[in-house]
């Protein structure tokens, strides 16, 4: 039995729907092109805030250890029922590093949230604009 894991750099954008991807996409070119004329000091900004920018993994893994943390105390202090949300979290965190896909991530990309991948796309081409200006 051959298991296909996706590829990392591809796994989240292969389990989002292509809709959501070409937004993205979109957004990519278009904040390319705005900074394409901007001068070296406001492209400079643009890429700090890129190297500041969440991607998707942090924002579930944040998500998931704020659930994983709530839930622990709500176990200890209210029912202990509450620990099988962390059951499910971590259910979900397994998931996601081996398809690159659960339920929250769609959320996530819904609200704009871009993977490592997309961010550094910006990066890079407003990197090769300052080279060549």
């Amino acid at each position: 039995m051959n298991i296909q894991v996706p590829k990392t750099t591809e796994r989240v954008e292969q389990h989002t729907k292509d809709e959501i991807n070409e937004r993205m996409e979109k957004e990519i070119e278009q904040n390319i092109e705005y900074y394409r004329d901007k001068s070296p000091d406001i492209i400079k900004n643009r890429i700090d805030e890129l190297e500041s920018e969440w991607d998707t993994e942090r924002v579930l893994e944040a998500n998931a250890s704020t659930l994983v943390l709530a839930a622990s105390v709500l176990s200890l202090s209210v029912n202990k029922k509450w620990s099988l949300l962390s059951g499910i979290v971590g259910g979900f965190l397994l998931q996601h590093a081996i398809q690159g896909w659960c339920p929250p991530l769609s959320i996530i990309r819904r609200a704009g949230v871009r993977t490592a991948a997309e961010i550094n796309k910006e990066k890079t081409a407003l990197d090769d604009v300052l080279k060549n200006n």
